[in-house]
């Protein structure tokens, strides 16, 4: 198939379009990004990351570079969390939220230099994102460059990954921690590398300019062949994220959820200074407490609960389920699924309606699935 079939009523592909062609990806659209779901078995990838190292091209995802004397304080006003606080080098998690508390997106703020910042956002929010970023910066001492179309992200994620990257990079990979960030070459090529992922695994994301994608694929292909690297798809991304926890924004998160619901009212500084978008009301439904809560499910049996099935706590409908799958690494049906606080104890048995008919379901704490470290 061609390129060009392969983007048909598709608006855009990465730079490694013709990387994935090759390999044989089934290609989907996600946010409208061409992006390969899988080359071989999401099944087959998910194991390679969780037992070796997996590939993934993330370049659909948004790429927000915000630079200036007043940067810091800029996003400060915008976001929950407070990226003033950040050291040089460091990145948090983080979300913007709408007035009325609802999550617009979650999203990753790197702290590159005292006035230069970027903000990783998902693609199918990207241009959301950068709208209300632009909106509120405006007359704020920074601009705001939205690279997300003229750059490539390219992650390596599983226990190889350090042992792949380290000898190809002079970014002191070792002395990187969690959720840091550093600037140097892979390959030679000039780029940002941080240790952050999605998966669960210790791994690395590689932020380069997009012309240099497909030489920074190659060069990491063949040199983690011997540890077993491959390619890998959106779909065993999702299983991995599914458990390891980690909340997926359309499922786990939306415009109708607050950070509290998704029990991540850790990353929301109150107590910061100065106002942001939507802390009345976040104040609120922190005084509050939430409507319902994010849990996680062992379903009994062999049967999967899809995003959208009911969950039942005996004749009362008490939620929904968000996201499901069979999970490779534990053998048994899991789900995220949002429910009445209640019944959301870890230990409660529930049922979930799966095609007219329900299965057993325990709730268990997040997440399914930690890395041993």
């Amino acid at each position: 198939m061609t390129e060009t079939a392969q983007t048909a009523g598709w608006s855009r592909a990465t730079p490694l379009l013709s990387r994935h062609v090759a390999l044989g990806a089934r290609m989907i659209d996600c946010g409208g990004w061409c992006m390969p779901v899988q080359y071989t078995s999401i099944l087959e990838e998910h194991r390679t990351v969780r037992e070796r190292a997996g590939l993934f091209d993330l370049s659909h995802m948004g790429k927000l570079f915000v630079e200036g004397p007043d940067a810091g304080a800029a996003l400060a006003g915008v976001l929950v969390t407070d990226p003033p606080s950040l050291a040089v080098g460091r990145a948090q998690y983080s979300m913007i939220c709408a007035p009325d508390g609802g999550v617009i997106d979650d999203l990753i703020v790197y702290r590159l230099a005292e006035d230069r910042f970027l903000v990783v956002a998902n693609a199918w929010n990207a241009s959301v994102v950068s709208d209300a970023l632009a909106e509120h910066l405006g007359r704020s001492r920074c601009i705001l460059d939205d690279r997300s179309l003229s750059t490539a992200l390219v992650a390596v994620q599983g226990p190889a990954a350090l042992r792949i990257l380290r000898p190809l990079t002079d970014v002191d990979l070792a002395g990187l921690r969690h959720y840091g960030v550093a600037e140097g070459a892979v390959a030679g090529i000039p780029a940002l590398v941080a240790r952050t992922g999605y998966t669960g695994e210790d791994g690395f994301e590689v932020l380069v300019e997009g012309a240099a994608a497909p030489e920074l694929w190659d060069v990491l292909s063949a040199a983690g062949a011997a540890a077993g690297l491959a390619p890998v798809g959106l779909g065993a991304r999702d299983t991995l994220r599914l458990e390891a926890g980690m909340p997926l924004y359309g499922n786990e998160l939306d415009r109708f959820t607050t950070p509290f619901e998704a029990g991540l009212g850790r990353v929301v500084m109150l107590s910061k200074a100065g106002p942001f978008v939507g802390r009345d009301a976040l104040a609120r439904a922190a005084e509050a407490g939430p409507r319902r809560l994010l849990i996680g499910l062992i379903v009994r049996g062999r049967r999967i609960a899809r995003h959208g099935y009911p969950v039942w706590s005996g004749s009362r409908r008490t939620g929904v389920v968000t996201s499901g799958t069979l999970s490779p690494t534990l053998g048994v049906p899991i789900a995220m699924a949002y429910v009445s606080p209640a019944d959301a104890t870890p230990g409660t048995m529930l049922d979930v309606e799966i095609r007219a008919a329900r299965a057993a379901a325990e709730v268990v704490p997040l997440p399914f699935y930690s890395r041993v470290r």
